[in-house]
């Protein structure tokens, strides 16, 4: 059974950052595409990054990019997500998730663990 545990999040004024970290218990990390969702009150799970298994490669959604970066640290079983530029709308629970596919994808249903969530606030 693999677990994750998501840490970093909390209460930012709009225009600040954070720095979510998700830390796997397994030691198969390394051989996982890593994938960062997020969702707010009433809505649906949305994809916001993720990053390929070497960390050679990265995709975003639209409305993160340029503001999120996504970066991995195999030897310690952790993916970060840094988040700048912060807006409301970027208010929501935070998850990490797992995949086996090689290239990094944006549905939910391609990734198979998922963390239990931190919460992000931006306030305006």
């Amino acid at each position: 059974q693999v677990q994750l545990v998501e840490s970093g999040g909390g209460l930012v004024q709009a225009g600040g950052s954070l720095r979510l970290s998700c830390a796997a218990s397994a030691r198969t990390f390394g051989s996982w595409t890593m994938g960062w969702f997020r969702q707010a009150p009433g809505k649906e799970r949305e994809f916001v990054g993720a990053i390929s298994r070497s960390g050679g490669s990265t995709l975003y959604s639209d409305s993160v990019k340029g503001r999120f970066t996504i970066s991995r640290d195999n030897a310690k079983n952790t993916v970060y997500l840094q988040m700048n530029s912060l807006k409301p709308e970027d208010t929501a629970v935070y998850y990490c998730a797992t995949s086996r596919t090689v290239v990094p994808g944006t549905l939910v249903r391609e990734y198979d663990y998922w963390g239990q969530g931190t919460q992000v606030t931006v306030s305006s």
